[in-house]
């Protein structure tokens, strides 16, 4: 059983997951990579570890109560979580109706429900489910940290304040209530020394949106990590991007 600090990442095998994971990893941390994909996740992990970088992959499909469950198995090997990064997130169907300048084309009036419950059922009860199942682990470290995260796209007041701001009612409204998520577990965990905040790591290029963001994933990592090593006094059920906070 290990005694080192340890950090799992959720949807961890690509993108800012696995960027996340290779700086946590560098800064010290053994990072739980976590990826519902046996081969993929196994090959990430493999990779991080071929850089020197002290990684292991946990099979973990966030959307399945069964796997979040199944993955309890971390508690046999460590004593302790120290950090918890909330990062699968979904937007079916938004790669197809991206216009050619890459903005999103499909008004709410025709948005699909059942993107929107599979977005939900990710982005939303994914995090509560991996959330209240590591909790024990997170409580028998000395100061957690937890990051959901978030996106520019779940703050209410910056789509209603800018006309100019993409419309995407089911990717969207599954940020806002991730965000509400973040507020609600640190009201209950502040009191227990962790720290719960959620973090917008901007529009970057990864398979989400078929690589049409204008950031790479080394720059969305940067405040996932700020928040992920806060500091003793740090915030909490903060919403933020690198530059500071954000406006729910």
């Amino acid at each position: 059983m290990t005694t080192k600090t340890n950090a799992l990442i959720t949807g961890a095998n690509k993108g800012i997951g696995l960027e996340t994971a290779r700086r946590l990893a560098a800064m010290g941390f053994k990072v739980w990579l976590g990826a519902r994909d046996a081969e993929r996740g196994e090959a990430a992990a493999r990779a991080l570890r071929n850089e020197g970088l002290d990684v292991e992959w946990l099979a973990l499909d966030v959307a399945s109560d069964d796997s979040v469950a199944a993955a309890r198995t971390l508690t046999a090997q460590v004593s302790s979580l120290d950090v918890l990064v909330n990062n699968a997130g979904i937007a079916p169907g938004y790669v197809d109706v991206l216009g050619p300048d890459g903005r999103y084309e499909r008004p709410p009036s025709r948005e699909n429900v059942e993107d929107m419950k599979a977005a939900f059922d990710v982005n939303v009860f994914g995090p509560v489910r991996v959330t209240q199942t590591f909790l024990p682990l997170l409580l028998a470290a000395p100061a957690a940290r937890i990051v959901m995260v978030s996106s520019y796209l779940g703050s209410i007041a910056r789509a209603a304040g800018n006309s100019q701001s993409p419309n995407v009612m089911g990717y969207g409204s599954s940020k806002t209530a991730l965000n509400a998520i973040t507020v609600a577990f640190a009201r209950e965990l502040s009191p227990r020394g962790i720290m719960v905040n959620a973090a917008a790591p901007g529009y970057t290029a990864t398979d989400l949106n078929a690589h049409r963001g204008g950031r790479t994933v080394r720059q969305a990592a940067g405040v996932i990590v700020q928040l992920a090593t806060l500091e003793a006094g740090g915030p909490t059920g903060g919403y933020f991007d690198e530059n500071g906070p954000l406006p729910w």
